[in-house]
């Protein structure tokens, strides 16, 4: 057998490009134009616009092509028109799809960076759709006539809730830190402690931050303890702000030692420094109550004297993406000035958002219920078992010989740089896949038009039902069945 004429001869039998358009977009032979509009409707693909149509083309006869120089086609039927016309529709409807989508975060991780983090309350989607349908008073004073100021949309509830004099929201808390500094410290020194000099998400470091905002750094301390007097000791007539990095996203154990915030408060007052504490995570509830261990409420932080904290809207406060700066007025009112504010203002959808989330913090028990995840983190392990139960009653049979199926105990994670060492007691339904590897299964549920993301532990799949809502059960047993029916397909 000639393989290199027989390669010839079939990619000669390959549709051109252009060809392959004008038969499928005006019926030049092969099928009806009644059954190009039934099938482009069963795909989903009828509105593609022609760029796309044509990249599609190009990119299933390109495929096509290479199939043949690797050997892996050998029949000229396989490479007609109809025969290609089912991956032409696969790739188009891949094409059609929006890159930012949905999936379903089975992972245990409830703050999930990767994932968006914290999930909005129905309310808070409600105002986000309504300021997205309609004109809004964004920046117009209702009662004057005249403009106003976004910020103050949200800043009395703020001061409410947190005990503060004033409030005011930028994009997130990485810009807070480097406002207040760049406002209160450009030019001049701020004392930290070594051991508070983290590394946030996307490795941004403190010392980086402070550096951009114009502030000089000056550490105090050793790594592992930090003393009063290494603070007082490095005051000198340059000093700016004394700052306090609360360490959410590890933890120092042994012989350590910092300095708690109500005496470098007294420190400040002393000399006349303000202090700023950044809380990176902050709470506004007492997370003690549903068994978590204790972090600082930034309602008890600004009863210990700051004057001025920032803390991210998007951890454990449970809202949209916001860095909230809260403090007392004059140094609020400083930080409104700076020209960088206006580069780094929240626009009206995380406004709506974080009104909507702030709202439900008037009654603690409504929070907790209402705000995803507060609700996730305080979720029982009984009351997560219920639902892997019945993700187990749904996908278990269709799965017999395919995939050994069991419920299992596992650990959730509270995520987001947040509670490091907390783990959280969960159930999760564990696949043992029998016909491919468990990578191939992970792998198969991430690539899914509603994609499942799980993890791996001791060569299973394990889904943790503390991430999947109800109103996702169902979807996420589809998504496990329709991988398993894909793979019996292509085998068969």
């Amino acid at each position: 057998m000639d393989t290199v004429n027989d390669k010839q001869m079939l990619l000669r039998a390959l549709p051109k490009v252009d060809e392959f358009l004008r038969w499928l977009l005006f019926d030049d032979g092969g099928i009806s134009a009644e059954m190009h509009k039934r099938q482009w409707l069963s795909a989903d693909c009828e509105k593609a616009p022609l760029f796309l149509v044509k990249k599609a083309v190009r990119e299933t006869v390109a495929a096509s092509r290479q199939a043949v120089l690797d050997g892996k086609v050998s029949d000229v039927a396989t490479l007609t028109h109809d025969a290609l016309f089912a991956d032409l529709q696969r790739r188009l409807a891949l094409m059609m799809q929006p890159n930012f989508r949905t999936l379903i975060n089975a992972s245990g991780v409830v703050i999930h960076t990767n994932m968006g983090r914290s999930l909005l309350p129905e309310s808070a989607m409600q105002g986000i759709l309504q300021v997205g349908r309609c004109y809004s008073n964004l920046e117009f004073d209702l009662k004057t006539g005249k403009r106003g100021s976004r910020y103050s949309l949200v800043e009395e509830i703020l001061c409410e809730l947190t005990g503060a004099e004033a409030a005011l929201v930028v994009n997130n808390n990485a810009a807070a830190v480097l406002l207040v500094l760049g406002t209160l410290a450009e030019g001049r020194e701020v004392i930290v402690s070594r051991g508070q000099l983290v590394e946030i998400g996307g490795s941004f470091r403190i010392p980086e931050v402070m550096k951009k905002s114009g502030a000089c750094l000056v550490e105090v301390g050793a790594t592992n303890r930090t003393h009063l007097r290494d603070y007082e000791g490095a005051i000198s007539a340059d000093t700016a702000l004394l700052l306090k990095v609360h360490t959410s996203n590890y933890r120092m154990i042994g012989f350590t030692s910092e300095v708690p915030l109500s005496e470098m408060v007294a420190l400040g007052a002393k000399h006349g420094i303000p202090v700023m504490e950044d809380l990176g995570s902050g709470s506004l509830v007492d997370l003690t109550r549903c068994g978590l261990a204790k972090e600082p409420t930034v309602r008890e932080v600004v009863a210990s004297g700051a004057d001025v904290v920032t803390f991210s809207g998007d951890k454990l406060l449970g809202g949209p993406q916001a860095g909230l700066i809260i403090g007392r007025k004059a140094i609020i009112d400083r930080i409104k000035k700076n020209p960088l504010n206006r580069a780094l203002r929240i626009d009206k959808f995380t406004l709506a958002g974080l009104e909507g989330v702030l709202r439900l913090y008037g009654d603690e028990r409504q929070a907790m219920r209402s705000i995803p995840t507060l609700a996730m983190l305080s979720a029982t392990r009984q009351e997560i078992g219920k639902r892997a139960a019945r993700l187990k009653r749904l996908v278990q049979k269709p799965l017999a010989g395919k995939c050994l199926v069991e419920l299992c105990d596992t650990e959730s994670r509270v995520g987001g740089g947040a509670l490091p060492e907390q783990a959280l007691p969960s159930r999760a339904l564990s696949l043992r896949p029998l016909t491919v590897s468990v990578n191939a299964l992970e792998e198969g549920l991430r690539r899914l038009s509603l994609p499942i993301i799980g993890r791996i532990e001791n060569e299973a799949m394990l889904l943790d039902l503390r991430t999947v809502s109800d109103l996702e059960i169902q979807p996420l047993a589809h998504g496990v069945l329709d991988f398993f029916s894909t793979l019996s397909a292509e085998k068969g």
